[in-house]
């Protein structure tokens, strides 16, 4: 009698099942809170009680995909750069979000410490949809939505205004 050993298969996913998961759940996010989709081409502000705006820009906008950039509208007294902020693309027919780059307060870095080089591009790739997809969990139990997000108008001097309230 031959005994067949079969190999257990494990109860959790792969890193890169895992990537694909996040990507399509922040994907879903998105198109949730902001609907981007939808939006023309230009900068939105979502501004609330606590002083804490977050800063929309849909950047490029092609058949399949769509490129924006998320931030808070402060800057980061290190850089100079708006911090934390993240590049995005949303694949609408794959119904997934890749993070294209992200940016942390060099603040937070002290306060949390910095982040460990990652061993492989698919490990920083997980790290950084990890981050988007705390974020936007924070930012829509904020309350940051499609209904608090409003059109930026460029000035005459180039210099982009915040909407009056």
């Amino acid at each position: 009698m031959s005994a067949v050993i079969e190999r257990p298969q494990s109860l959790l996913p792969s890193r890169f099942a895992w990537l694909m998961g996040l990507h399509a759940e922040n994907y879903h996010r998105l198109a949730r809170m902001f609907g981007p989709k939808d939006l023309p081409i230009g900068s939105y502000l979502s501004s609330l009680d606590d002083g804490l705006d977050v800063r929309l820009d849909v950047l490029e906008r092609h058949r399949y995909t769509l490129d924006l950039h998320l931030t808070y509208c402060f800057v980061d007294s290190e850089t100079g750069e708006s911090a934390p902020s993240a590049q995005l693309r949303m694949y609408h027919d794959a119904h997934m979000a890749e993070v294209l780059d992200c940016r942390a307060d060099r603040r937070l870095i002290r306060a949390i410490g910095p982040m460990q080089p990652a061993r492989s591009v698919l490990q920083r790739r997980v790290r950084m949809s990890s981050f988007l997809n705390r974020w936007l969990e924070y930012l829509a139990e904020q309350g940051h939505s499609i209904g608090t997000l409003e059109p930026l108008m460029p000035a005459v001097s180039g210099v982009i205004e915040t909407p009056s309230r």
